[in-house]
This record gives C-alpha cells, sequence and structure tokens, in this order.
C-alpha cells in the first residue's frame, strides 16, 4: 500500500523485544517505511543497528530535547521520570555524534524545545543544542522531525529564523490554530495514531492544508485503544479515520499523503 510511519520509537524495549513480530505486522497492514527517530547517542546506536536489519526501517538520528540537558537538570537536583540507569550524554557527546553520522541518516530527529519537563533555567542552553542540530540537518539537506512541548511558538520563531524548510512537527500539542499558520508557513504536522480520541488531532485532520498531512504512531504511545501498546501498523487506523473526514476513499486520502512524505523526504513511502 505504501503506507508509513514518520515518528516510531521501536528501540523502546516494549517493542523491541517483540521486534520481529512488529514489523511482520506493519507489512501486513500495508507499512512499507517506518522512521525510526533517536533519542540520544544510545539509542541513535540501537536505531542504527535496526535499521540494517529491516529495509522498512528508515534511521533518523536525534537528540531528544530533555536529554540534551538532562545531565545539569539531574545534577541540579530536578527529578525526571524515565527509567535511563545509564548516565546521560552531555550535550556535546549528543551533537557530536550526529554530526559524525548525518551521512547514514535518513532525517534528524527527534529534536525540538520543551517546556514542560524542563524548568526555565535550563531553556536557553536547551534552544543553544536545536539551533545546532537544526544548522546540521540544514547543511547536509536533511528532513527534521521535532518535538514541542509548551514551546511551540517559540521553536517555531526559531524555525522561522533559521530558515528552515523541510520540517515535521511531531505530535502537534498546542492550538490547532498555530498549526495552521505553520503548515501554512510550509511545515508539515503528523498525526498520531490516537486521532481518533482527541479531538485537536481530528480538527487538525480537517483543518490542515491537506498537502501537509502526514501520518505517525509515536509508537510505543498513543495507541488507538487506551492501555494498549502502539506500534507502526496502527497508521491504517489513522489513514481510515483522514479519509474519513476529508470525504475522499482510502485509496485517494493514501495518494495524497504519499505525495506529501515524499514532498518533505524526497522519496516515495
Amino acid at each position: 500500500m505504501g503506507l508509513f510511519d514518520v515518528h516510531a520509537h521501536l528501540t523502546d524495549r516494549r517493542l523491541a523485544e517483540q521486534e520481529d513480530a512488529v514489523l511482520s505486522r506493519a507489512t501486513e497492514a500495508g507499512v512499507t517505511s517506518i522512521v525510526v527517530n533517536g533519542l540520544n547517542p544510545r539509542d541513535n546506536e540501537a536505531v542504527a543497528a535496526l535499521a540494517q536489519r529491516s529495509d522498512l526501517v528508515k534511521p533518523a538520528f536525534g537528540f531528544y530535547p530533555v536529554d540534551t540537558v538532562l545531565g545539569p537538570m539531574l545534577d541540579a537536583g530536578v527529578e525526571y521520570p524515565r527509567d535511563d540507569p545509564e548516565p546521560p550524554a552531555t550535550a556535546e557527546e549528543g551533537i557530536r555524534w550526529v554530526e559524525e553520522h548525518l551521512h547514514d541518516a535518513f532525517a534528524v530527529g527527534e529534536i525540538g524545545l520543551d517546556h514542560y519537563w524542563v524548568p526555565e533555567p535550563f531553556w536557553d542552553r536547551q534552544e543553544e543544542v536545536f539551533r545546532e542540530l537544526v544548522a546540521l540537518a540544514m547543511d547536509a539537506d536533511k528532513a527534521i522531525i521535532t518535538h514541542s512541548r509548551k514551546a511551540e511558538r517559540r521553536m517555531f520563531e526559531v524555525l522561522q529564523e533559521m530558515g528552515a524548510t523541510r520540517v515535521d512537527w511531531h505530535c502537534f500539542g498546542s492550538k490547532v490554530k498555530l498549526g495552521r499558520r505553520i503548515a501554512e508557513h510550509g511545515h508539515w504536522l503528523s498525526i498520531p495514531a490516537n486521532a481518533a480520541r482527541v479531538d485537536s488531532f481530528r480538527r487538525l485532520i480537517e483543518t490542515l492544508p491537506r498537502d501537509k498531512v502526514l501520518l505517525e504512531t509515536d509508537c510505543p504511545y498513543l495507541p488507538p485503544e487506551r492501555g494498549t501498546v502502539n506500534e507502526p501498523a496502527n497508521v491504517a487506523v489513522t489513514l481510515s479515520l483522514t479519509a474519513e473526514l476529508w470525504g475522499v476513499s482510502e485509496e485517494a486520502a493514501l495518494d495524497q499523503l504519499q505525495d506529501n512524505f515524499e514532498a518533505l523526504f524526497g522519496v516515495r513511502p
């Protein structure tokens, strides 16, 4: 079918433990491209290894915005509820890893700004790292996959200032009006698999320019049904919803979405 998932975390332990089955179910659902996003150097290594094992996987190397300042945050006594037993990478290590592996990257991500988990004293450093990663992606002509949480307006300002055009906003959580501004500026927004039960995502599908909509899962998070583990096969659920909200056939919706994928990444899914 040429379905795709532009934002997945298959290296998460909940999915890595059943990797073959997850990829098989994706193939059965018609998925031909899964952009797996790395969070830090250690996770990027796992993403790269997975891409070597499966043609479905397109590796995106990134540095999660919380991870960019995680060391200083922990040193300052800030609690971050994530099971991460190994020492965090420094900002310099994370940037250097992405720079050294850009030639193998399908995209750069996920990167961005997070003002939800990260206290304000660390925002300036977080933004410095984000700017460096955006510049690396632009210089290498790579698409960018972003994370923004409670920092959408500021991130849009930074991306506009830097002239970044090949940008996908993963799981956009701010106001629909701002999402439309972002899309009209030329960026893409990817809609997760829980869209049927989240009004803001439904409204984005309905109101965004159709050539700026993409599909994602953010698996293992944001499943179509609460209490389940999400996986790439579930983009088929969002395709059906998109066709319904657009008032077109699934085939017509998929044709448009494939064109959108190609416009951002430069290849068909």
